[in-house]
């Protein structure tokens, strides 16, 4: 993920990949270490389908936090 700083506008987003097709559902949308704060307290088979996205690139949540 290229932007990383924290107050760096991110959309905190689940893919639910139980709907065909996938469904993407906005959670939150602003800085980055809200939205960490966010993705954190979401129980873990919600985090599993939990990706952040900037203005330049998308990364899985819990690849960002090294699990």
């Amino acid at each position: 993920m290229r932007t990383t700083y924290d107050t760096a506008t991110v959309r905190l987003y689940h893919l639910d990949s139980e709907v065909e097709g996938g469904a993407a559902t906005t959670l939150f949308y602003g800085p980055l270490t809200e939205a960490l704060q966010i993705a954190a307290q979401q129980d873990e088979a919600v985090q599993d389908g939990l990706f952040i996205a900037t203005d330049n690139d998308v990364v899985a949540y819990l690849d960002l936090i090294g699990q």
